[in-house]
């Protein structure tokens, strides 16, 4: 049966390690579309939402390099909106070249998302998602001065800005992907999680300086549209358990209460698997009938068969 799957890939799936020109990425997002084609010759209707975060460090490295009074650096919200346009660009040629190469009478489309996130969130209060150059202590703290950033001293590599990472609340345009999706639109969005914005009482937007988890981001995404599957790939086939010990367990399928019993057990890394086990479950308790499921790329087809993978069922 056809289904609507929303799809959440990493930033580091577009951006190989070394690989980091306009072509190699391309190249690694034609990759990435002839993995996730089998979905769409199958029917389904999908959404892609992309992580961004090599590409958007390298923005703001960037920014950083040429700020100058005459030729201000611009600020991250904006640094987000252009990694969307830029790997949107990519993803979106990508799959209409593999459209036009195999016959599929569709289209796709990428756009530009807000995510609304709550002023109010404990996030603000403690930044700790670090972006853009490393600084020694004392240029960290004259940015920090200077510029109003917080900085934070990363793993003994030296000093960096680091912003907060807000739960998401709601997307702006999901009303519009979902009818784009309904019709058999491949949609790109969301990317890294969204532009994050903040909502006044009047309901006017305004960008924010943070970083949306993109798990998160696509898990939302996924609730809005009342999608049936939630496919989050990873570099790993599958969520393990007592993860590089000789006891090490890949979980196929499992329920809600055990992906929740290993999550408060400390199973999963807090950098890696562990934002992903928790956007599945908060997209699985928006409503019943639905799957999540945690796989690598390559095993993208046999994933949505239920032969691979972590699968976890409302």
């Amino acid at each position: 049966m056809a289904r609507t799957i929303v799809v959440a890939l990493g930033g580091n799936a577009l951006q190989k390690q070394g690989e980091a020109s306009s072509a190699q990425q391309q190249r690694v997002a034609d990759e990435t579309v002839r993995q996730l084609l089998p979905l769409i010759q199958a029917g389904h209707n999908v959404a892609i939402v992309h992580g961004n975060g090599p590409q958007v460090g390298n923005i703001v490295l960037h920014e950083e390099a040429i700020n100058t009074a005459d030729v201000p650096s611009l600020p991250l919200e904006d640094c987000g909106a252009m990694s969307q346009g830029l790997i949107g660009f990519w993803l979106q040629q990508a799959l209409h070249d593999a459209f036009a190469s195999n016959g599929i009478d569709r289209s796709a489309v990428s756009m530009i998302t807000q995510t609304i996130v709550d002023s109010s969130d404990p996030a603000f209060q403690n930044p700790t998602k670090p972006i853009g150059p490393f600084y020694s202590e004392e240029e960290a703290k004259t940015v920090a001065s200077e510029r109003g950033y917080t900085v934070k001293e990363d793993a003994g590599r030296g000093w960096r800005r680091v912003v907060p990472s807000p739960k998401p609340q709601t997307i702006v345009e999901a009303d519009v992907i979902k009818s784009l999706v309904s019709a058999g639109v491949t949609v790109v969005s969301t990317g890294g999680g969204g532009i994050p914005v903040l909502q006044d009482e009047a309901g006017q937007l305004k960008g924010v300086a943070a970083v949306i988890d993109k798990d998160f981001g696509a898990a939302k995404l996924a609730d809005l549209l009342e999608a049936d599957t939630l496919l989050i790939l990873t570099s790993v086939d599958a969520a393990k358990i007592n993860f590089g010990k000789p006891d090490e367990q890949s979980l196929e399928e499992v329920s809600m209460a055990e992906l929740q019993k290993h999550i408060d057990d400390g199973q999963f890394a807090a950098g890696s698997m562990l934002p992903k086990t928790q956007a599945a479950l908060s997209f699985l308790t928006g409503g019943t009938g639905r799957t999540a499921i945690i796989t690598s790329l390559e095993k993208t087809a046999e994933a949505i068969t239920g032969t691979a993978g972590t699968r976890i069922k409302s």
